[in-house]
């Protein structure tokens, strides 16, 4: 079914291999299937998390073939199901209009107008998930063909998420990028053992095993725990819990990523080594001290803490509940909290300023560093109003030219570098967070001073892009005027300036986010900045600088392809 006249031809932006991208002006627009829907791109912004697919190609995880979710004959009938070398369009920030269904759809019709929740987590590859823009082609491109097998989870729940027609499409596009900043402050943190989870208990001699009952979660036990100590006594505490146990003599021996919890009773470096590599995803070690130092930095995977998502704690006392106490709900700043976000002038460290601003959180401060003054600038313009408004206290600091004095209570990290974590970790007040929100490597550890981190309470946490729920609380955000996703807009381009546009993101010479429109054709990769060179009743419909719904509409009118 379709109430439009779809062309038989398009441009797209195509990745042919790693690091080849090409503009087809005449790539085909497919026809839907029984089950499928053909959809127009309206907007979609360009995103670091591009450059990733555009390096590794054929190697990053979510450009895999599919493994688990739907069989290899539904996936093969998908024409814009791309594993392995197939060419793939990028851009997974999109809004869209449904324009064409199949006779099979059931839970989309035509003129629906929808944002899209890029991961399809029902869908497993090798290492990952599938993911639009990545193995099903994304949105650089006037059409997209979408399978609803694929876009409808198995409880019903739509990846393609209506909005109204009354907001600028740039406003609804930018809903991911800031669905992955808000996913990374409403996380919630478990605050217990995994009830029917896996458990290690290592002990070392002269540690007892205390407050491990009282460190399960309300919802039950551990199915299971394995054990290594050396005292008859530790043994004895870990039977008289009543559940099954399992005697090891050497966790070199376990296996890797094999437990979904593992508490510590001890404080060797070698030891820790060895425990790092066996955190299943979203597993916690407790690391319980009972009075003794470390006294050297542990290689903690920092990597991992961002993409597994692993979390380590501890405590001095000898009792493990004392250290699950630390653990907050969720990831968000709380009232008094003095906010720095290091890498403040890129993109989405500039989405995280302008959050924060905008919390409704009381008594905070918030501070942006950067080693780019003209990135800085940009961002006080933007943001210095908004933290008028809401009576918070803003601070840009050029780390290139000034020392930050002050031990922060909450930091957000932006640059994929392990030493800002032990940085934080070395100079930040007690209590403090750690968002590690960059994408450190997965295998990548750094060097940490846990007896510090300890010491001081702090928790370092990680999360990796957004849910459908994130994504439904930005985009409230959105409707309801709280939250201004234009703010964060920097250039706007059309398919001609779209590889320009990705190369300004690897570059990082654009402050913001850039902002492409399929539909137009021939219009280069414009700054906001530069915009009445080019396009004067545009400009003229910016406010104080940044990016309008009408100056989106006047674009769209004098620039048409």
């Amino acid at each position: 079914m379709t109430t439009t006249a779809i062309p038989q031809k398009q441009y797209a932006v195509q990745l042919v291999g790693p690091s080849q991208l090409k503009l087809n002006p005449d790539k085909d627009v497919p026809r839907p299937g029984p089950h499928q829907v053909l959809a127009k791109i309206e907007a979609v912004g360009l995103c670091f998390s591009d450059l990733k697919l555009l390096k590794q190609f054929s190697e990053h995880a979510r450009k895999k073939e599919v493994v688990k979710g739907l069989s290899e004959q539904i996936l093969n009938g998908i024409p814009s199901y791309v594993p392995a070398d197939k060419p793939t369009v990028p851009g997974h920030e999109v809004v869209l209009r449904i324009v064409a269904v199949g006779d099979n759809v059931k839970h989309h019709k035509v003129g629906e107008r929808c944002i899209v929740q890029a991961d399809y987590r029902n869908l497993r590859t090798s290492g990952s998930n599938a993911a639009f823009g990545y193995n099903f082609e994304g949105g650089l491109q006037e059409y997209v063909l979408m399978d609803e097998r694929v876009v409808v989870d198995e409880d019903g729940e739509r990846f393609l998420i209506p909005v109204k027609d009354d907001i600028g499409a740039s406003q609804v596009a930018l809903v991911e990028p800031w669905a992955c900043v808000e996913d990374s402050y409403v996380t919630r943190e478990r605050q217990s053992i995994l009830a029917a989870g896996r458990l290690l208990v290592v002990a070392d001699a002269g540690h007892a095993i205390e407050g491990l009952r009282e460190s399960f979660s309300p919802d039950g036990p551990p199915a299971s725990i394995t054990i290594v100590c050396v005292e008859d006594v530790q043994l004895k505490a870990i039977q008289d819990l009543g559940l099954p146990v399992e005697e090891a003599i050497d966790p070199v021996a376990l296996p890797d990523e094999g437990f979904d919890d593992i508490v510590y009773f001890g404080a060797s470096k070698p030891t820790l080594d060895v425990l790092n590599d066996k955190l299943a995803a979203h597993a916690i070690i407790n690391v319980v001290k009972g009075g003794k130092r470390i006294g050297e930095p542990v290689a903690v995977g920092v990597g991992r803490v961002h993409y597994g998502p692993t979390r380590w704690i501890g405590t001095d006392s000898t009792r493990a509940d004392d250290a699950y106490r630390n653990i907050p709900p969720d990831g968000d700043i709380r009232d008094g909290d003095s906010v720095l976000v290091v890498g403040a002038g890129g993109p989405m460290g500039q989405m995280h300023v302008i959050r924060n601003v905008c919390a409704g959180r009381k008594g905070v401060s918030v501070t942006g560093s950067d080693l780019d003054a003209a990135r800085l600038a940009a961002l006080e313009a933007k943001a210095r109003p908004m933290a008028a408004a809401n009576n918070v206290s803003l601070r840009m600091v050029n780390s290139k030219e000034e020392k930050l004095d002050q031990a922060f209570s909450y930091y957000a990290l932006m640059a994929p570098v392990g030493q800002l974590v032990a940085d934080a970790i070395r100079d930040g007040a007690e209590g403090m967070i750690i968002n590690i929100f960059a994408g450190i490597p997965a295998p990548v550890k750094h060097d940490l001073d846990l007896d510090t981190y300890f010491a001081k309470r702090a928790f370092m946490f990680g999360t990796s892009g957004s849910t459908i729920r994130d994504m439904k609380i930005v985009l409230e955000k959105v409707e309801s005027g709280q939250l201004n996703t234009n703010a964060s807009v920097d250039a706007i381009a059309g398919m001609s300036g779209a590889t320009d546009g990705i190369a300004a993101v690897e570059n990082r010479t654009m402050a913001g986010k850039i902002i492409v429109y399929p539909q137009l054709h021939d219009v280069p990769l414009i700054p906001l900045s530069e915009l009445g060179e080019h396009f004067p009743t545009v400009a003229a419909k910016l406010d104080d600088g940044q990016w309008t719904p009408a100056a989106e509409a006047e674009l769209l009118r004098v620039a048409k392809a």
